[in-house]
């Protein structure tokens, strides 16, 4: 790993036809500007993903940064990333809350991120050609979009605990989103929260009470996970999320490739097994899961900086805005009426990047396969279709990702026994590009 980093001309300044490569770095002082900036950027996100939960905001903040150091150290400090929460867990995090309480619902968090983790090294020590041959667009495309709108049963509720809080913080959401553009557009989510914050607070819907209990400096809430036999069904439930954050990692090395000029592919089993490693930790702890954030992709794209060692600034900022209860009390106080506005949005957003993988990868919608694959997963997904087999019980995002890879394997293999086949044979990761290339919100 290179550390420390070349110095970029004089350090001041990056000409217009130049990018501050990962290798490099400004003047000290402007990289912790610009780590302050990755900061601001994630930091809306990721905050989001414990108040939906209930998981501690200052421990998920602690291992976010954490975790962003570990895939620096891990990708040799040649990709820029940040490592903020994972929205593909909110359905099953959910679930398994609901049905088992937050320590099981970590044993699925770490779970999964075991998993990434050894599809990392497969991925490592041979290629991504078999990620291509079972997540091909139409597939990835659905299991993203499906996860996402699983999710609205509880952006109804949300929204409907205080509607007009609601559609205030959704109203500043949008209206923010279509006036800003660059870095204040893509923070459109932090912006409706703050909006819809202040006018829950004219409204008295909000209690500072637990803020003013809590300590300045201190160790964050830690929990242990809850590993047993007997929940193995609420484990599945959290399996397809892994197909989820492949296409994430994918798509965040597509789109740093493609800004920077590089080839990035050999990196792409090193990224899944630290944002794996990453989730495990962090869940092992009680921190939310992490991946890989678009908003962050943003910010360099914006500023045409993409060194890293403003990446080690925004995670060791991030580590010690964990450090400081206060901060974490200060999230929670957020009220649910903000929720539904954000998560209304949010989820939403969730579902689009399964949309947008389609309509970047040009998945051709006259076929037959390509059609059954997509609406028979989103109605087992949007609908939460249950399945119960004696004891164990699967629901809509395992049934609906099962159904996606299972329906068009099996019609991609009868049309080719016929001879009826004419999909074009192109690498799911040569083309796929996720949302999080142009700083989307949404995770």
């Amino acid at each position: 790993m290179a550390l420390p980093w070349k110095l970029h001309g004089d350090g001041r300044t990056v000409p217009h036809d130049e990018i501050v490569l990962p290798e490099e770095r400004l003047s000290w002082w402007r990289t912790i500007g610009f780590g302050g900036q990755h900061v601001v950027a994630m930091f809306g996100a990721t905050f989001l993903v414990p108040l939906i939960t209930g998981f501690p905001p200052s421990t998920t903040l602690l291992f976010s940064g954490l975790g962003t150091l570990l895939f620096l150290l891990i990708t040799r400090n040649r990709l820029p990333s940040y490592l903020g929460s994972s929205f593909a867990f909110l359905a099953p995090i959910g679930a398994a809350t609901a049905s088992a309480g937050q320590q099981v619902a970590l044993g699925g968090v770490v779970i999964v991120g075991a998993l990434l983790a050894v599809v990392g090294l497969v991925v490592h020590f041979t290629s991504t050609r078999w990620i291509d041959v079972l997540m091909p667009p139409i597939v990835s495309g659905a299991v993203v979009a499906l996860i996402g709108f699983n999710l609205a049963p509880a952006a109804k509720t949300n929204f409907e605990s205080s509607p007009v809080i609601a559609l205030i913080t959704l109203f500043a959401i949008i209206l923010t989103a279509v006036l800003f553009r660059g870095l204040l557009g893509r923070l459109s989510i932090v912006v409706g929260v703050v909006i819809g914050y202040l006018a829950a607070v004219l409204a008295g819907e909000v209690d500072f009470a637990p803020v003013a209990d809590a300590a300045w400096v201190g160790l964050p809430q830690f929990t242990t996970p809850v590993f047993d036999p007997m929940f193995l069904p609420i484990y599945l439930m959290f399996l397809p999320v892994v197909l989820a954050l492949i296409a994430e990692n994918v798509g965040h090395i597509k789109g740093v490739g493609q800004l920077t000029g590089r080839n990035l592919d050999a990196l792409t089993g090193r990224a899944l097994f630290a944002d794996g490693l990453a989730t495990v930790v962090s869940g092992v702890g009680g921190g939310s899961p992490t991946t890989t954030y678009g908003e962050n992709i943003g910010v360099m794209a914006a500023t045409r900086v993409f060194s890293t060692a403003a990446y080690w600034v925004a995670g060791i900022t991030a580590i010690l805005l964990g450090l400081s209860p206060k901060i974490g009390a200060v999230i929670f106080t957020v009220p649910t009426g903000v929720l539904g506005g954000v998560t209304t949005a949010l989820y939403g957003l969730i579902g689009i990047i399964g949309v947008r993988i389609w309509v970047e990868n040009r998945v051709d919608f006259s076929k037959p396969k390509n059609q059954l694959t997509a609406g028979v997963a989103l109605i087992m997904g949007i609908a939460d279709f249950t399945l119960s087999a004696g004891e164990m019980t699967f629901n809509g995002i395992i049934l609906g990702t099962v159904a996606a890879i299972v329906i068009y394997h099996f019609m991609a293999a009868i049309g080719k026994w016929r001879g009826t086949d004419d999909s074009a044979r192109v690498p799911a990761t040569e083309r796929l590009r996720s949302a999080k290339t142009k700083g989307m919100q949404a995770r």
